[in-house]
């Protein structure tokens, strides 16, 4: 099978060959529109991680919460319902039945539409690990805030937290992975991002293996990077003695 790479020196419209590969001024080639397509997944990507760390993060301290029966349940609800409804029908519920109950948000973009719907799909298995991390701890550590005087949130804020965080990173790290494959659900709504490339300019050049292939690396490359940041971030943050949220050295 003959492999046909300078695909990608095309110009889209014309499909006549850039020299150099890159377009200038109104011309576009498909290598121009790939890396564009790749910002677009990282944007996608990065947006709905913060989402689902900072949603994650109330969610999973609320169902520690001790004497607080409703919050834990509300928390407990939101990771059933986040959790067990599949990603896409999620986006679209955001992208077509949301705008129908509540108008206002009709002018809201389609890519904040996505970043909400796959922000709040992760915030759930978040939750869950932010759960676990706090579950793991001993129990010593919340009477010694209790103690030295501290409030239940000031106990969270100052000792819990700070150390449930820094044990939870290994499975955060999956799910930070994770969410950069479950952002090709936004070429169900024409986000231009890697998999809508791939579609769309398959079909356009009649190349879709070259296409497949590259967006394939794209992807690999970009859940290599966050693999390896968080590592670093892992190493740096180690709590001594805990090999893993939900146990502990020597144990």
């Amino acid at each position: 099978m003959a492999w046909d790479w300078q695909v990608f020196c095309k110009e889209t419209t014309t499909g006549d060959i850039i020299a150099g590969c890159f377009g200038k001024g109104g011309d576009q080639t498909y290598l121009n529109w790939i890396f564009s397509a790749w910002g677009w997944t990282l944007t996608v990507s990065l947006c709905a991680l913060v989402v689902a760390l900072l949603t994650g993060l109330l969610v999973g301290t609320l169902r520690t919460l001790p004497n607080s029966p409703w919050l834990v349940r509300i928390g407990h609800a939101w990771v059933e319902l986040f959790r067990n409804i599949p990603l896409l029908v999620q986006l679209f519920l955001w992208y077509f039945v949301v705008p129908g109950i509540f108008p206002s948000f009709k002018d809201v973009p389609s890519i904040v539409l996505v970043i909400l719907a796959l922000g709040l799909f992760t915030s759930a298995r978040v939750a869950e690990q932010v759960r676990a991390g706090i579950q793991a701890l001993p129990r010593g550590q919340r009477y010694a805030g209790m103690a030295m005087g501290f409030s239940t949130f000031q106990t969270y804020r100052f000792v819990l937290l700070p150390m449930a965080l820094r044990i939870v990173i290994p499975p955060l790290t999956s799910e930070s992975m994770n969410i950069v494959k479950n952002s090709s659900v936004a070429f169900a709504v024409s986000i231009a991002e890697l998999t809508f490339f791939a579609r769309q300019s398959g079909e356009e050049t009649s190349a879709p293996v070259e296409m497949y292939l590259a967006v394939t690396v794209l992807y690999a490359i970009s859940a290599f990077a966050i693999n390896r940041i968080m590592r670093v971030i892992e190493k740096k943050s180690q709590v001594p003695g805990f090999v893993a949220a939900g146990g502990m050295g020597g144990h």
